[in-house]
């Protein structure tokens, strides 16, 4: 499904994956989407949940012009038979959150994470307030492409309920998730903490997170506006500000949201970018710290995301499960292998002791926990983590044929380690040590995305590289 816009550029499609639905707001996401979305996302809760009056969660990240996209999914639901819980302007974690304080069947979340303010999206979140497994989300892509929705008669309209104390619930929990001694061992450390909310959901639960830590906050971009003051990924090239900031206030540390608030970039003491792929490291060495970590913990992560989890795993006799990317395969990876914390090398931390789905809260909090219990700043903490050069590459996916690329790298690499989960992994010793490449066309663009991991920037940029004239030359 694509739509042509109106300047000749090539179309961009509806996405759909694991993680729900994307699209450019007025092309290919349009309040038609909305509804047929909320129609058939009905009758799938209804026929699972065998209930006929489903209770849903709805939030939205903040962004410019969601305000009557939600009316509108929220009105939606309602006219389709179900009792709507509307938290507004809420993390995506928060309302996960929500649907198992409120015992809810589900969630959706206006949302396109990342994604530039043209787009927005719907991500579905299920009773176990964690996204769709696999199984399920594919069903669900299968039952929009062709399924009637589902519809009430006025007796049977559901209704819509505000309810404005999810973020405090959700700040409750995480701090009820810390021990009373390392919650206490933050606020006597005074932290000074930047925070870049995006003028988007994470602004409000990231105050509350502060006033209940005592961390002297200094909050830029806190207006939920959704006029973003700068791309949202929250990447090294997009915080050039953020590492300023914390030379100029003198800050222990700076955390960068996105705009649902699911994902976490950090900076440290000195200014340096931390960047995404530590975000779960730190976190996991914070739990497997812990006095109460399991005597043989498990991480659960996907293919492309650092190995330094590998070497923290090891130092502490952990376990580390490798999923597909995408949240749902994390999570259900988790669950089968009852990981104490799961999560992605985007900055994602999944901490299943407040709820089973990414959240940048639980992941500050443990971040900032991490820097009180080993009373260290944080740039010492990250100098002990043994530490390698990432690259990552994208490549427009129309036009390459993805099998023949997954051969014909493959058949570069005879000597490697092939995974095959989700794309291409190929795990290799060059000269300086232990490094990786991943290739696989992505879950929310349509692109080709290469990461490659080795000791020094040279290794991981010879390697992207060659996989990238691999490629080109198809």
């Amino acid at each position: 499904m694509t739509t042509k816009t109106s300047n000749n550029t090539p179309p961009i499609p509806l996405m759909f994956t694991v993680s729900g639905m994307r699209g450019i707001v007025g092309e290919t996401f349009t309040a038609e989407t909305i509804v047929r979305y909320a129609g058939v996302f009905a009758f799938w809760i209804a026929d699972s949940k065998s209930t006929d009056r489903p209770t849903i969660v709805v939030a939205r990240d903040g962004r410019q012009g969601g305000a009557p996209l939600k009316q509108l999914l929220a009105a939606s639901l309602a006219a389709a038979g179900c009792d709507v819980i509307d938290i507004d302007t809420a993390t995506t974690p928060s309302a996960g959150f929500t649907v198992l304080d409120r015992e809810a069947d589900a969630a959706i979340v206006l949302t396109a994470s990342h994604n530039p303010a043209e787009w927005n999206g719907l991500k579905p979140i299920t009773a176990l307030g964690s996204a769709p497994s696999p199984e399920q989300a594919s069903h669900l892509i299968a039952l929009y492409a062709d399924t009637p929705i589902r519809r009430a008669t006025p007796p049977n309209m559901g209704s819509i309920s505000i309810c404005d104390d999810a973020a405090q619930k959700h700040v409750n929990a995480v701090i009820a998730a810390l021990t009373e001694h390392d919650a206490d061992a933050i606020r006597d450390r005074k932290l000074k903490v930047i925070v870049d909310s995006v003028n988007a959901s994470g602004a409000r639960a990231a105050k509350l997170l502060a006033d209940a830590l005592d961390w002297e906050l200094i909050h830029l971009h806190d207006e939920p506006t959704g006029v973003f003051p700068h791309t949202p990924e929250p990447t090294r090239e997009n915080l050039a500000h953020l590492s300023a900031a914390v030379i100029e206030h003198g800050a222990d540390i700076a955390f960068a949201q996105d705009p649902d608030a699911d994902r976490l970039a950090i900076i440290d003491e000195t200014g340096r970018y931390i960047g995404e792929e530590y975000t779960l490291v730190l976190a996991a060495l914070r739990l497997f710290e812990g006095d109460d970590a399991p005597d043989a913990p498990a991480v659960a992560t996907n293919l492309s995301t650092s190995r330094m989890i590998d070497d923290i795993a090891r130092k502490h006799a952990a376990r580390v499960l490798r999923t597909p990317v995408g949240e749902a395969n994390v999570v259900a990876g988790m669950r089968a292998a009852g990981c104490i914390i799961a999560g992605e090398g985007n900055g994602g931390v999944i901490w299943p002791a407040v709820v089973p789905i990414r959240d940048s809260i639980g992941a500050m909090a443990l971040v900032t926990s991490l820097i009180a219990r080993l009373d260290q700043s944080l740039s010492k903490i990250v100098d002990t983590i043994p530490a390698y050069a990432i690259v990552k590459d994208k490549i427009p996916v129309e036009g390459i044929p993805i099998d023949r690329a997954i051969t014909a790298i493959r058949a570069a690499y005879p000597d490697a380690t092939a995974d095959t989960q989700d794309g291409l992994r190929l795990d290799m010793r060059t000269d300086s040590g232990n490094a990786w490449i991943h290739t696989r066309p992505s879950n929310t663009e349509p692109i080709l995305r290469i990461i490659a991991e080795a000791p020094t920037q040279t290794e991981a940029q010879s390697l992207a590289d060659r996989v990238r004239a691999i490629i080109d030359a198809l």
